[in-house]
């Protein structure tokens, strides 16, 4: 309760209670959706767990191997943050709203024909990177501006997640990079017959002529394929309310909690 002090002309003073009201009574709550992590010998490309209703991983396993939780896939969010970080320690985030709070990710994912659709608006609601984090520069998240972008399909490539302020391929030139991946793909289904062509997660650069540098070593027998540094592994939370998440330093866990804000009228 707020106290309110009020001064009467007698000289007599009077204490008054004003309510203080929270905007929702119970903290707001984050659930693990999906972890990713390059280099665990699972490839979580492109045709691989988004558009599926499978579980994917263990709950101990959850945030340091490919995790999918089916249940929480398949629930309508309003909100999503895509984190990166070492072993449950974050290093950097990035949270978004969706425009449509009454889908989940599951259907997002299954809506690949025609595919690249612009799920969230306004940008980042925040973003928060450690001083100390490296690889900065080409990464397929936090160095690219804009909204997501989830089924990108050019030709027979694609990618699940990726920005709007990044290159989007109109043609077939395995120039688009981000978090799922494929080179050899129908994107409009999510099915290949190509496997030597899959790739977990690629950095930002131009490899239209050149080989690909992908994170780790989940990806496929293609020869265009070098096998670069983990910056990561990368976690995918979802909400109904949260619209902020716990910053670079924070420990990771399947449920996260956050204090809803207070309004004073």
């Amino acid at each position: 309760m707020l106290a309110v002090l009020v001064c009467l002309m007698s000289g007599a003073t009077m204490l008054l209670s004003a309510p203080v009201n929270k905007i929702g009574s119970d903290p707001s709550l984050w659930y693990l959706a999906m972890n990713l992590n390059p280099s665990d010998g699972h490839i979580m490309d492109y045709t691989t767990g988004w558009h599926m209703t499978s579980f994917i991983g263990t709950y101990s396993g959850a945030l340091t191997r490919d995790y999918l939780n089916r249940i929480i896939w398949g629930h309508r969010v309003s909100y999503i943050a895509i984190v990166r970080h070492d072993k449950g320690a974050v290093e950097a985030v990035k949270v978004f709203r969706f425009r449509d709070s009454a889908r989940s990710l599951l259907s997002r994912f299954q809506a690949m024909n025609p595919g690249r659709e612009v799920v969230t608006e306004g940008g980042p609601l925040q973003e928060s990177i450690s001083d100390t984090a490296q690889n900065m520069r080409d990464d397929p998240v936090f160095s690219v501006n804009g909204d997501l972008v989830f089924n990108w399909g050019y030709g027979n490539n694609g990618v699940r997640v990726v920005l709007t302020g990044g290159h989007l391929s109109g043609e077939e030139n395995d120039n688009t990079h981000g978090l799922g991946n494929h080179f050899a793909c129908n994107p409009h289904t999510g099915t290949t017959t190509h496997v030597e062509w899959a790739h977990e997660i690629s950095n930002i650069q131009d490899s239209g002529k050149q080989p690909t540098v992908v994170q780790g070593t989940d990806h496929g027998s293609g020869n265009k394929y070098i096998s670069g540094p983990v910056y990561g592994n990368y976690a995918i939370y979802v909400s109904e309310d949260a619209d902020n998440f716990p910053g670079p330093g924070s420990t990771l866990d399947l449920e996260i909690e956050i204090e809803p804000k207070l309004r004073f009228f």
